[in-house]
């Protein structure tokens, strides 16, 4: 997956006219420290650069310069792949700084580190959770950023995939002609991603289960909950025609 995202260009500020040398990193300043994170985050080099990042940290913690690497250093991990490291140190600015205008972009390539390892739909989906909690608690507390359309498209996504794993699981239930557990993963489907594009084919099969199991009178509630959500939807007549029409009362 491509890294295509959008960055705070404060963090990204480089000084300029600043000589540096690779001796004496010790007793660097957090500007100049910063400045050789940045050189060598320019030259590609994420290792080095979050060497730099890290040690304007370990050296200056209370710098205004601190913050910014600590950001720097969680995007030359993410840049690595290295997904784990890169968590712990957006973990750690969030916590540090709940509230700096780049705390919102914190949220945000954390919920891109957790996205960008999202798996199949027939493997563990941790995750893929984990990406959904990450941008629902940026949305909840920054709701208008630059973030927001990326995050409301990624989230369309994100429970798409969910509700087509608890789909495939519960078609294998189906297929085996076991309702109960199918209709477990069915409601799953609506009660939890009910804006997810699968929403119809769970209220389809879920009827499918409550006939198979004689449950007229409950096929008939999920055939009007799918008539009212999608009139128009295809599943709506496959579930018609297998329940069948409704008689009237003499």
């Amino acid at each position: 997956m491509a890294k295509q995202f959008l960055f705070p260009a404060v963090v990204l500020l480089a000084l300029v006219g600043c000589s540096t040398t690779d001796k004496g990193i010790p007793d660097m300043t957090p500007e100049a420290l910063y400045q050789k994170g940045y050189e060598a985050f320019a030259a590609h080099d994420y290792a080095g650069a979050s060497k730099y990042f890290d040690e304007v940290e370990r050296q200056h913690p209370y710098s205004i310069w601190s913050g910014r690497a600590q950001i720097m250093s969680a995007y030359a991990f993410y840049q690595k792949n290295e997904y784990d490291d890169a968590v712990l140190a957006l973990d750690r600015f969030i916590q540090l700084h709940p509230g700096n205008r780049n705390t919102p972009y914190a949220y945000y390539l954390k919920g891109l580190c957790y996205y960008e390892q999202i798996s199949d739909i027939r493997r563990d989906q941790k995750m893929t959770v984990l990406a959904l909690q990450t941008f629902r608690d940026l949305l909840a507390r920054f709701p208008d950023t630059i973030y927001t359309p990326d995050v409301l498209e990624k989230l369309k996504l994100i429970q798409n995939h969910l509700a087509g794993q608890e789909l495939a699981v519960g078609r294998y239930y189906l297929k085996r002609q076991d309702p109960l557990p199918a209709m477990n993963r069915f409601q799953e489907v609506i009660r939890h991603y009910s804006d997810s594009d699968q929403v119809f084919e769970a209220y389809y099969r879920l009827g499918v289960c409550y006939t198979m199991l004689g449950m007229t009178s409950q096929a008939r509630e999920v055939e009007a909950a799918l008539a009212a959500r999608g009139a128009g939807s295809p599943w709506l007549i496959k579930l018609q025609h297998i329940i069948g029409p409704q008689r009237s009362e003499k």
